[in-house]
């Protein structure tokens, strides 16, 4: 599962500092696709990375790496056009004025609580803030960093490379105008002109549209979206964080089990995202096997896109994972092969994005979420390096990242079927992980989730910190 991960130096690329046009300033057409889908339902998905020093933190080194944040892909927002076809555009915005610093310490034991707290709050891509970071003291002496970005501007590595610029002092000019720079008559006419350019690529889709749509309908047919389970005592709608925990192995174990399994470090991580689905009841009544979806970045050098992924699925048998890794090894590279070689069908409407009305992007994303094969997304970073966990200029005791949602309910669960997502990635001495799950019915509490991990590494013959 080779991740494609760009250089740590990876930056935009801009001309308007020095007199020539501005670069291209319009999102990519899935990155509007991705923000319009969940706004239509209401929903909002974040990044979230938690540091925790158990020694003192250098607080002017912290404070000028959060200011270059906003120089960097962080420090931007999206502005709709006033035309509701038109294609939306990136604009500046450097984000909150500083830092919010707690005024008392909490129990080291609140520790979770207070990232799930923090995961909640408000980050708005479209009119701001995109991001926040907080900082909490401990009552052991220990002190807790959380910072939180909107989905909508970054992915995974995208975070990774703004860390990584925001650390080095690298500033960016993205060449980006301030927000409501333009005027409504100048939008309107600049819009129409772009969109006039665009029609070609339009037409081509409007002439695969119906094609593809009975293809979809043919296959929803033919397949069964699970069927909510009521919960005891009933489902409520109020707000539910997704429960999830941390937990990290060394390397050098992980590493060498990977290889006694005949796999790579990418292949265990799919075993274990299989091995987990099948303890949260995800395996296929057919032959057993647990599909994971792997998110691959397609992120390179001076990418501006705020998602740039793509995504590939394996059916994984859980019973072999334990002992021989081959088979998966086998699956995933025919699986990345396939995924080079076929573009998903949806990249031929793509250029409908903007003329996608809102009840057809609620269909959308219900369908999408209520996936009949249930799988565990699984995210792998790869080695980021160790900066990301320097964010004072020394390194942080412990360090982790998710993502997750906000303002679910249990109602919306039980309705897709519920939830496994798994994260990972490299760091020197340690691969880091982040279980988030929801199970339909289940014992959904982090203990539970601890105590399901535990076992799950036990099975591979790995032990691990978790938190």
């Amino acid at each position: 599962m080779p991740v494609r991960k760009p250089p740590a130096t990876a930056s935009i690329n801009s001309r308007a500092s020095n007199g020539h046009a501005r670069p291209d300033d319009r999102l990519a057409l899935l990155d509007q696709a991705f923000f319009a889908g969940h706004r239509a339902v209401g929903q909002k998905e974040v990044m979230q990375v938690v540091w925790l020093y158990e020694h003192a933190i250098d607080f002017d080194v912290l404070r000028r790496f959060y200011r270059n944040l906003g120089y960097g892909m962080l420090g931007r927002r999206i502005e709709r056009s006033p035309l509701p076809f038109a294609r939306y555009r990136w604009v500046l915005d450097r984000g909150p004025a500083d830092i919010d610093f707690a005024e008392s310490a909490r129990p080291r034991a609140e520790l979770s609580d207070w990232a799930d707290e923090r995961s909640q709050l408000p980050t708005d891509p479209e009119w701001g803030p995109g991001y926040h970071l907080a900082v909490q003291p401990l009552s052991d002496g220990s002190t807790a960093v959380s910072l939180v970005a909107s989905h909508y501007v970054l992915d995974g590595i995208g975070l990774v490379v703004a860390l990584v610029d925001a650390l080095q002092g690298s500033t960016r000019d993205l060449g980006y105008a301030p927000p409501r720079s333009r005027t409504r008559l100048r939008a309107v006419v600049q819009d129409l002109r772009q969109t006039v350019r665009d029609a070609p690529e339009i037409a081509r889709a409007l002439a695969v549209a119906p094609k593809l749509v009975r293809l979809g309908r043919s296959d929803s047919a033919q397949s069964s979206v699970p069927q909510p389970v009521a919960l005891p005592g009933g489902g409520d709608d109020e707000p539910f964080i997704t429960p999830g925990i941390s937990f990290a192995i060394d390397i050098d174990d992980w590493d060498a089990r990977a290889e006694a399994l005949g796999g790579t470090s990418n292949t265990l991580v799919a075993g274990l995202a299989a091995k987990l689905g099948e303890h949260m009841g995800h395996r296929h009544g057919d032959d057993g096997a647990v599909t994971v979806q792997l998110v691959m970045s397609d992120r390179p050098e001076g990418d501006a896109r705020a998602i740039a992924v793509s995504f590939a699925r394996v059916h994984v048998d859980p019973m072999q994972v334990t002992t021989d890794l081959r088979d998966v090894r086998v699956a995933i590279k025919q699986a990345l092969k396939t995924l080079r070689e076929t573009p998903h069908e949806s990249s031929h409407l793509s250029a409908l994005t903007p003329f996608t009305p809102k009840w057809a992007w609620k269909r959308a994303v219900d369908q999408a979420f209520a996936d009949p094969d249930r799988p565990v997304i699984c995210s792998n970073l790869g080695d980021i390096g160790k900066m990301v966990n320097r964010i004072d200029g020394t390194d942080a005791e412990y360090c982790y990242a998710r993502g997750i949602r906000q303002y679910i309910t249990r109602q919306r669960f039980d309705r897709i079927g519920g939830q496994i997502q798994l994260l990972s990635y490299r760091i020197p001495g340690r691969i880091v992980f982040t279980f988030l799950a929801y199970r339909p019915g289940g014992e959904n509490t982090k203990p539970a989730l601890r105590e399901l991990a535990a076992r799950t590494l036990a099975e591979f013959d790995l032990t691990g910190q978790i938190e």
